[in-house]
């Protein structure tokens, strides 16, 4: 039933195309994942079949293309390196676990309904991540580049072996590298639409090195086993217990951004909606049965999605041919790859690193805004060179800071406080005006409007600082939507300061809701009902009545 839905906008040859067009791109992709990662080719492959495959048939929308993209295959290179680093005999196991808990992790938010506030961050910080994934993919990919077996370490470790990588450069694979990223940057646009540029240098450089250089002397991808991939048997140390959730957790989010943002503009292309905890469900199933089969995690590819809608795909179904294609392609033609040189799956591994680069904001966060440049480019060099939680951990804490900041700013100047009906200040009609003038500046009318966050508590106690020279107070709060524990004390401390200044207070509060809010902090014990109206001129009346009842005691 759930599945038939989606597959109700069946177009048989539009998805056809999408599939198999979408399959010729991934091809390139997986291999260049696979063998950046550290856990091989195959494992790109596997991942590219099994990710593709359930994400398309469980998944929440008609269109998406998923396989392993750049961000998670950077994470997954980061935690492989240190799990086989510690552990040489189960560290494959654990990493493939955490793959596995990552895509529980995501389950677990689609059931939670926690889709629509995954991509909920400052696009500051979204782009300082993303961009700084993209530098770590170019700098690993460095070192196969020149021509050489990846150093352990990750980025640091490749920067400090970088002068004798130099000194050491195999020209031989340094030429096809390059020769592979010239292809990339320079293949004609009006060619791209028919043909991949990534298979083109891959079919081309590797044709190319079997012709110039002998088989042993190009370090090559080898030949890819036949057959089913083997089970992982899920494996948990406990000494890296929680470091594994930590990954997972990492890895898991980082999917869910990935898959979720792709959804969006699959669906701005469409004129369709995706469902985003479905979404997360099913690119979470996908993963674990990607990881239990030890095969590399993935998401929402950009590239393959765009690519399969402009082709005309219109259903899951061209991402399950996708998937059949790419098994053919290993079960049938493995041995096709043996011949293709690491360097140029690191030509293209780089392409793909400067394509995740957010160069649109880059090259304009200057002249957007200082703080979300320095957001943006905090965030790239934290992810870079020190941790990837801390640097969206800290990114979003800064920007949610300087966004409170502002808002504070904003709602500071919907707290007044007036007693001369003179001032523009408030919304009030000509009779009320006229009320509040008869009452020779002994009422004070303090207007509150918006939502009333803690921010605003500040601004409330500085206006009513004056209260003792006031006979009688009037609290508006006819056009608060909400009101929070901080400003709800706040109003009862402006309450409590009013009646010990022997100040009469009178209470406008016709919203249900914020007056079942003041209820709960027991601020309207502090008001007697026949102090508290509906409509404004109504609580005017009463305060300049008992203004000028006052002074005739007084003057008697």
């Amino acid at each position: 039933m759930l599945l038939g839905r989606r597959f109700e906008d069946i177009n048989f040859k539009g998805d056809l195309f999408g599939g198999v067009t979408t399959a010729i791109i991934s091809l390139p992709l997986a291999l260049a994942f696979g063998v950046a990662s550290g856990a091989g080719a195959e494992a790109g492959l596997w991942g590219a079949i099994m990710v593709g495959l359930f994400a398309a048939l469980f998944g929440g929308s008609s269109t998406l293309i998923s396989e392993p993209t750049g961000p998670m295959t950077v994470i997954m290179t980061a935690v492989l390196t240190s799990m086989m680093a510690k552990y040489p005999e189960t560290g494959m196991a654990m990493t493939f676990t955490v793959v596995m808990m990552a895509g529980a992790f995501q389950v677990l938010l689609g059931t939670l309904k926690l889709g629509k506030y995954v991509t909920l961050m400052p696009y500051s910080v979204i782009s300082g991540f993303m961009s700084g994934i993209g530098v770590i993919l170019i700098i690993l990919q460095l070192s196969p580049l020149l021509g050489h077996a990846a150093p352990s370490g990750g980025v640091m470790g490749t920067l400090s072996s970088l002068p004798e990588l130099i000194t050491n450069v195999r020209f031989s694979e340094l030429f096809l590298g390059l020769l592979t990223l010239g292809i990339l940057f320079f293949f004609p646009k009006q060619y791209r639409k028919y043909i991949p540029a990534q298979l083109v240098a891959l079919i081309a450089v590797t044709l190319l090195s079997v012709i110039l250089f002998d088989t042993d002397s190009i370090r090559r991808i080898g030949e890819i086993p036949a057959g089913l991939p083997s089970l992982v048997i899920p494996h948990i140390n406990g000494e890296m217990f929680t470091t594994m959730v930590i990954d997972a957790l990492v890895l898991g989010t980082l999917g869910c951004i990935d898959t979720l943002l792709t959804a969006v503009i699959g669906d701005s292309l469409t004129r369709k909606e995706h469902d985003s905890d479905k979404e997360l469900r099913g690119q979470g199933l996908a993963n674990m049965i990607s990881g239990l089969f030890g095969a590399l995690p993935g998401a929402g590819a950009t590239m393959g999605t765009v690519t399969n809608i402009q082709v005309g795909a219109r259903s899951p179904l061209s991402g399950v041919i996708r998937a059949l294609m790419l098994a053919l392609v290993v079960l049938v033609a493995g041995g096709l790859t043996e011949p293709i040189p690491m360097a140029v799956l690191a030509g293209i591994a780089v392409y793909v690193g400067f394509n995740i680069l957010d160069w649109s904001f880059i090259q304009r966060a200057h002249k957007v805004s200082v703080q979300g440049m320095a957001i943006m480019y905090g965030v790239m060099l934290l992810t870079v060179f020190v941790d990837l939680i801390a640097a969206v951990g800290l990114g979003v804490f800064i920007s949610n800071i300087i966004i409170i900041e502002r808002l504070s700013r904003e709602q500071a100047r919907q707290v007044k406080a007036i007693s001369d009906a003179d001032e523009d200040d408030v919304p009030l009609s000509d009779t009320e005006r006229a009320l509040l003038d008869q009452a020779n500046d002994k009422v004070l009318f303090f207007y509150l409007s918006g939502p009333m966050i803690f921010s605003v508590s500040k601004a409330i106690s500085r206006q009513h600082s004056s209260i003792s020279d006031y006979e009688a107070m009037i609290l508006d709060l006819t056009d608060v939507p909400m009101i929070d524990v901080t400003v709800g004390l706040a109003l009862e401390n402006a309450i409590k300061d009013a009646l010990d200044a022997q100040c009469e207070v009178y209470l406008l509060c016709p919203n249900e809701r914020t007056k079942e809010q003041l209820e709960k902090f027991h601020v309207l014990d502090l008001v007697p009902d026949s102090n508290t109206y509906q409509l404004r001129i109504d609580a005017l009346e009463a305060a300049v009545s008992y203004v000028e009842a006052d002074k005739m005691m007084f003057q008697s």
